[in-house]
């Protein structure tokens, strides 16, 4: 991801939620999201990033379409071993057409590479597109649950893990 595809990659991400997140998380806090607030927050991430942090984005006609994001995972703000998926996003109009798989396939590949041994991510847990989308791709949940505070509700995550292949053991 460059800071040219920053405002594109907000918007997918925007959208992304209030599509995605319709019905789970508050109306009033989807329809406060903003693509503006957004693309600044993701170009000063990026200038100011150690590079620990992987943004990934698929293009389709020249158009940014889809991104994801990975990264050290943290558990209390303590560095892991571990990767996690932040965020995996797909414009809607690329939906079912193997953008997210793609993504999450490279972001796969690159961790098992680095020898990561495990990638995990939080869903929301009625999210059940979400999860089946994770569960095909060989994750599984690992008992780990939170809430996730948005507009004042509590919105519940569950945590899903997956063996990395390739990665180096011990």
């Amino acid at each position: 991801m460059t800071l040219d595809d920053c405002a594109r990659v907000a918007e997918i991400r925007v959208r992304g939620w209030q599509r995605a997140y319709e019905g789970l998380i508050p109306r009033a806090y989807l329809d406060g999201l903003s693509v503006a607030e957004d693309t600044e927050r993701r170009r000063r991430t990026l200038r100011e990033g150690d590079g620990s942090v992987v943004n990934l984005v698929a293009e389709h006609a020249g158009s940014v379409v889809g991104w994801a994001c990975h990264g050290p995972h943290r558990d209390d703000e303590v560095r892991s071993g571990d990767v996690e998926l932040y965020a995996i996003y797909v414009h809607p109009d690329r939906l079912g057409r193997g953008v997210g798989q793609a993504l999450l396939r490279e972001s796969l590949e690159r961790c098992a590479a680095e020898g990561r041994e495990r990638m995990l991510l939080w869903v929301l847990k009625e999210n059940a597109p979400a999860r089946r989308f994770y569960e095909r791709a060989g994750f599984r949940p690992d008992g780990a649950e939170e809430p996730f505070e948005a507009g004042g509700a509590s919105v519940p995550e569950v945590r899903y893990a997956r063996v990395l292949s390739g990665a180096a053991r011990s």
